[in-house]
Protein backbone atom coordinates (compact mmCIF):
# COMPACT_ATOMS: atom_id res chain seq x y z
CA UNK A 1 0.00 0.00 0.00
CA UNK A 2 1.30 3.51 -0.87
CA UNK A 3 1.68 6.02 1.21
CA UNK A 4 -0.65 8.07 -1.22
CA UNK A 5 -3.37 5.44 -0.63
CA UNK A 6 -2.81 5.83 3.10
CA UNK A 7 -3.22 9.40 2.87
CA UNK A 8 0.34 10.80 3.47
CA UNK A 9 2.70 13.10 1.44
CA UNK A 10 4.97 10.66 -0.24
CA UNK A 11 7.56 13.52 -0.44
CA UNK A 12 7.31 13.95 3.32
CA UNK A 13 7.51 10.20 3.83
CA UNK A 14 10.99 10.27 1.96
CA UNK A 15 12.55 13.02 3.93
CA UNK A 16 11.30 11.17 7.33
CA UNK A 17 13.24 7.89 6.22
CA UNK A 18 16.05 10.34 5.20
CA UNK A 19 16.31 11.75 8.87
CA UNK A 20 16.38 8.63 10.29
CA UNK A 21 19.31 7.63 7.85
CA UNK A 22 21.19 10.53 9.09
CA UNK A 23 20.05 9.89 12.74
CA UNK A 24 21.41 5.86 12.26
CA UNK A 25 24.97 7.36 10.87
CA UNK A 26 25.35 10.11 13.24
CA UNK A 27 25.03 7.20 16.12
CA UNK A 28 27.52 4.87 14.42
CA UNK A 29 30.06 7.72 13.69
CA UNK A 30 29.89 9.19 17.46
CA UNK A 31 30.01 4.65 18.52
CA UNK A 32 32.80 4.19 16.75
CA UNK A 33 34.90 7.30 17.89
CA UNK A 34 34.34 6.47 21.14
CA UNK A 35 35.38 3.11 20.71
CA UNK A 36 38.38 4.00 19.60
CA UNK A 37 39.23 6.70 22.60
CA UNK A 38 39.27 9.26 19.80
CA UNK A 39 38.16 13.43 20.26
CA UNK A 40 35.84 15.21 18.19
CA UNK A 41 38.90 17.17 17.95
CA UNK A 42 41.47 14.80 16.64
CA UNK A 43 38.46 13.23 14.40
CA UNK A 44 38.37 16.54 12.63
CA UNK A 45 42.44 16.51 12.07
CA UNK A 46 42.06 12.71 10.81
CA UNK A 47 39.48 14.01 7.99
CA UNK A 48 39.64 16.96 7.85
CA UNK A 49 36.45 17.68 8.60
CA UNK A 50 35.03 20.93 10.87
CA UNK A 51 34.70 20.24 14.18
CA UNK A 52 30.87 22.31 13.56
CA UNK A 53 30.57 19.55 10.72
CA UNK A 54 31.50 16.72 12.60
CA UNK A 55 28.70 17.57 15.52
CA UNK A 56 25.83 17.95 13.06
CA UNK A 57 27.02 14.86 11.46
CA UNK A 58 27.30 12.98 15.03
CA UNK A 59 23.39 14.51 15.53
CA UNK A 60 21.93 13.51 12.79
CA UNK A 61 21.50 16.89 11.41
CA UNK A 62 23.10 16.73 8.36
CA UNK A 63 23.50 14.21 4.81
CA UNK A 64 27.36 13.81 4.85
CA UNK A 65 28.44 12.66 1.40
CA UNK A 66 30.39 9.59 0.16
CA UNK A 67 33.29 10.96 0.10
CA UNK A 68 32.95 12.40 3.59
CA UNK A 69 31.26 8.80 4.74
CA UNK A 70 34.68 7.24 3.23
CA UNK A 71 37.15 9.63 4.68
CA UNK A 72 35.28 8.69 7.98
CA UNK A 73 35.55 4.76 7.92
CA UNK A 74 39.26 5.64 6.94
CA UNK A 75 40.07 8.10 10.16
CA UNK A 76 37.93 5.47 12.25
CA UNK A 77 39.10 2.33 10.46
CA UNK A 78 35.89 0.02 9.84
CA UNK A 79 33.85 -0.35 6.83
CA UNK A 80 31.94 2.02 5.26
CA UNK A 81 29.16 -0.19 5.34
CA UNK A 82 29.93 0.06 9.52
CA UNK A 83 27.82 3.03 9.27
CA UNK A 84 23.84 1.67 7.81
CA UNK A 85 23.93 -1.30 10.00
CA UNK A 86 21.79 -0.76 12.53
CA UNK A 87 19.43 0.65 10.02
CA UNK A 88 19.14 -1.84 7.70
CA UNK A 89 19.00 -4.78 10.03
CA UNK A 90 14.95 -6.07 9.98
CA UNK A 91 13.15 -5.90 13.10
CA UNK A 92 10.63 -8.42 12.89
CA UNK A 93 7.00 -8.34 15.69
CA UNK A 94 4.15 -10.87 15.28
CA UNK A 95 0.67 -9.32 16.70
CA UNK A 96 -1.94 -11.82 17.80
CA UNK A 97 -5.25 -10.71 18.93
CA UNK A 98 -6.98 -12.36 21.66
CA UNK A 99 -8.92 -15.48 20.92
CA UNK A 100 -6.72 -15.48 17.21
CA UNK A 101 -3.87 -17.62 18.40
CA UNK A 102 -3.91 -20.44 15.66
CA UNK A 103 -4.51 -24.22 17.23
CA UNK A 104 -2.05 -26.65 15.94
CA UNK A 105 -1.37 -30.43 16.00
CA UNK A 106 1.32 -31.64 18.49
CA UNK A 107 1.72 -34.73 20.46
CA UNK A 108 -0.38 -33.30 23.39
CA UNK A 109 -3.20 -32.63 21.24
CA UNK A 110 -3.88 -36.37 20.61
CA UNK A 111 -3.81 -36.77 24.67
CA UNK A 112 -6.87 -33.83 25.09
CA UNK A 113 -4.35 -31.07 25.84
CA UNK A 114 -5.04 -27.69 23.16
CA UNK A 115 -2.23 -25.60 21.73
CA UNK A 116 -2.81 -22.32 20.42
CA UNK A 117 0.15 -20.74 18.77
CA UNK A 118 0.71 -17.57 19.94
CA UNK A 119 2.94 -16.30 17.26
CA UNK A 120 5.82 -17.20 14.86
CA UNK A 121 9.18 -15.51 13.93
CA UNK A 122 11.53 -17.34 11.68
CA UNK A 123 14.93 -18.03 12.81
CA UNK A 124 17.36 -14.96 13.18
CA UNK A 125 20.82 -14.18 12.54
CA UNK A 126 21.84 -15.94 15.57
CA UNK A 127 19.91 -19.10 14.49
CA UNK A 128 17.91 -19.16 17.74
CA UNK A 129 13.71 -20.22 17.07
CA UNK A 130 10.99 -18.88 19.58
CA UNK A 131 7.20 -20.89 19.81
CA UNK A 132 5.26 -19.54 22.44
CA UNK A 133 2.07 -21.36 22.91
CA UNK A 134 -1.35 -21.03 25.16
CA UNK A 135 -1.95 -24.56 26.44
CA UNK A 136 -5.30 -25.29 27.88
CA UNK A 137 -5.96 -28.54 29.90
CA UNK A 138 -9.70 -29.59 30.76
CA UNK A 139 -10.94 -33.01 32.18
CA UNK A 140 -11.09 -34.57 29.04
CA UNK A 141 -6.57 -34.08 28.98
CA UNK A 142 -4.81 -37.24 29.83
CA UNK A 143 -1.56 -36.75 31.93
CA UNK A 144 1.03 -36.89 29.36
CA UNK A 145 4.59 -36.71 31.60
CA UNK A 146 6.95 -37.74 28.66
CA UNK A 147 7.24 -35.03 26.15
CA UNK A 148 11.10 -34.37 25.24
CA UNK A 149 12.09 -32.27 22.61
CA UNK A 150 15.49 -30.25 21.83
CA UNK A 151 15.98 -26.60 23.11
CA UNK A 152 14.75 -24.84 26.72
CA UNK A 153 11.09 -24.58 27.66
CA UNK A 154 9.73 -22.61 29.94
CA UNK A 155 6.01 -22.41 31.73
CA UNK A 156 3.80 -19.41 32.84
CA UNK A 157 0.88 -20.95 35.04
CA UNK A 158 -2.29 -18.56 34.47
CA UNK A 159 -4.76 -20.73 35.45
CA UNK A 160 -5.62 -24.02 37.61
CA UNK A 161 -3.32 -25.96 39.10
CA UNK A 162 -1.22 -28.98 37.72
CA UNK A 163 1.91 -31.40 39.15
CA UNK A 164 4.26 -30.88 36.33
CA UNK A 165 7.00 -33.44 35.98
CA UNK A 166 10.31 -32.70 34.95
CA UNK A 167 13.22 -35.48 34.84
CA UNK A 168 12.84 -36.94 38.23
CA UNK A 169 10.96 -34.03 39.84
CA UNK A 170 7.66 -32.78 39.87
CA UNK A 171 6.75 -29.13 40.90
CA UNK A 172 3.00 -28.11 41.88
CA UNK A 173 2.35 -25.25 39.73
CA UNK A 174 -0.32 -22.79 40.64
CA UNK A 175 -1.53 -19.27 38.94
CA UNK A 176 1.64 -17.07 38.79
CA UNK A 177 4.60 -19.70 38.89
CA UNK A 178 7.14 -20.33 36.30
CA UNK A 179 9.30 -23.13 35.43
CA UNK A 180 12.28 -23.14 33.24
CA UNK A 181 13.92 -26.19 32.01
CA UNK A 182 16.04 -28.44 29.70
CA UNK A 183 13.09 -29.63 27.32
CA UNK A 184 15.59 -32.72 26.27
CA UNK A 185 14.59 -34.44 29.89
CA UNK A 186 11.32 -35.81 30.03
CA UNK A 187 8.69 -34.10 31.15
CA UNK A 188 4.84 -32.83 31.16
CA UNK A 189 1.56 -32.75 33.61
CA UNK A 190 1.57 -35.85 35.14
CA UNK A 191 -1.46 -34.51 38.44
CA UNK A 192 -4.50 -32.27 36.70
CA UNK A 193 -4.94 -30.95 40.58
CA UNK A 194 -7.87 -28.07 39.20
CA UNK A 195 -9.08 -27.61 36.29
CA UNK A 196 -9.48 -25.80 33.76
CA UNK A 197 -5.65 -25.49 33.34
CA UNK A 198 -4.09 -22.77 31.12
CA UNK A 199 0.00 -21.55 30.96
CA UNK A 200 2.05 -20.11 28.77
CA UNK A 201 4.58 -22.65 27.15
CA UNK A 202 7.65 -20.59 25.36
CA UNK A 203 10.02 -23.21 23.48
CA UNK A 204 13.18 -22.10 22.11
CA UNK A 205 16.12 -24.05 19.74
CA UNK A 206 18.73 -23.75 17.84
CA UNK A 207 16.70 -23.37 14.28
CA UNK A 208 19.06 -26.02 11.89
CA UNK A 209 19.39 -24.01 8.51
Amino acid sequence: MSAAVLGQDPHRVKEERENILEVAIGREVRAFRHQSGMTVAELSRRTGLSIGMLSKIENGNTSPSLSTLQALANALSVPLTAFFRRFEDVHNAVHTKSGEGVEIERRGTRAGHQYNLLGHLGSNSTGVQVEPYLITLTSDSDIFPTFQHEGIEMLYMLEGEVDYRHGNEVYPLKPGDTLFFDADAPHGPEVLVKLPARYLSIISYMHNK
